[in-house]
């Protein structure tokens, strides 16, 4: 199988609170050419504190929008990992991510999806924070503080 090369396309939404961005993975090489993935979406933690995102779902009863089992909402997840363990969502996450932090603008210098994924795990571990590589730090609830910025000469 060849490498496949996939671009992540934005449309900006401001509904429902929270959310950023519907995306989608276009592939541009290999069998999936000219394919593309949708249903992702990308959102503003509660709290601030970062960004997530989630994964095309579509409802369990396929004649209903919304379904429920003892007033819970269920989904069936439509991309699942072949295996035991969730690393290949996350690599699609942080790619994700990724492109949104450049989409967006922001820094480049910013602290990576999947160094904020790591850090925040061995915050969990650790039960304390863990700082990252541009000065700020991650809490174990997964609450992030920016590096300080000001001059340590006025203080």
């Amino acid at each position: 199988m060849q490498n496949e090369t996939i671009r992540v396309h934005f449309t900006e939404t401001t509904n429902p609170p929270g959310k950023l961005a519907d995306a989608e993975i276009h592939f541009t090489g290999g069998v999936f050419a000219g394919l593309k993935l949708i249903g992702f979406a990308v959102w503003e933690r509660r709290g601030g504190g970062g960004r997530n995102v989630t994964f095309p779902a579509r409802p369990t009863a396929p004649s209903t929008r919304k379904f429920s089992v003892n007033g819970e909402r269920r989904s069936f997840a439509l991309l699942r990992p072949a295996g035991a363990t969730t690393e290949p969502q996350n690599r699609i996450r942080d790619l994700i991510l990724d492109a949104w932090a450049k989409h967006a603008g922001e820094q480049a210098d910013q602290v990576s999806a999947a160094e904020l994924r790591e850090k925040g795990d061995e915050a969990r571990r650790l039960g304390r924070p863990v700082p990252l590589s541009d000065g700020g730090s991650i809490e174990p609830d997964g609450f992030r503080w920016a590096p300080d910025t000001t001059d340590q000469a006025t203080k």
